[in-house]
């Protein structure tokens, strides 16, 4: 039997906005969704688009893991996987949590 790891911490009542200065936007010569900077380009994988798309000012976390688990079901993995895309890009500075 494994024990389930935990849930890092945040507020899932917060809501993800996008830092002045960076741009979500699907860019077509990449074929792919990219965040764009005033220092160059990143750009993101499946998962970290989905959850990108749905960073729009208004949803919080919690309502962002309800609309990603709607669009793939009730896989266990999907809250922890946007909470850690939350953290991290809380902490590259690419999100505002407030």
């Amino acid at each position: 039997m494994s024990i389930p790891a935990s849930l890092p911490e945040l507020d899932q009542s917060l809501v993800p906005t996008w830092r002045h200065g960076y741009r979500f936007q699907f860019e077509p010569a990449q074929d792919a969704y990219v965040l764009l900077y005033p220092e160059g380009m990143i750009k993101l994988n499946d998962s970290a688009s989905i959850i990108g798309q749905h960073i729009d000012g208004t949803a919080s976390v919690a309502d962002i893991i309800q609309k990603v688990q709607a669009m793939f079901g009730d896989v266990p993995e999907i809250e922890q996987d946007i909470i850690e895309y939350m953290l991290v890009a809380q902490r590259e500075h690419w999100i505002d949590l407030v």
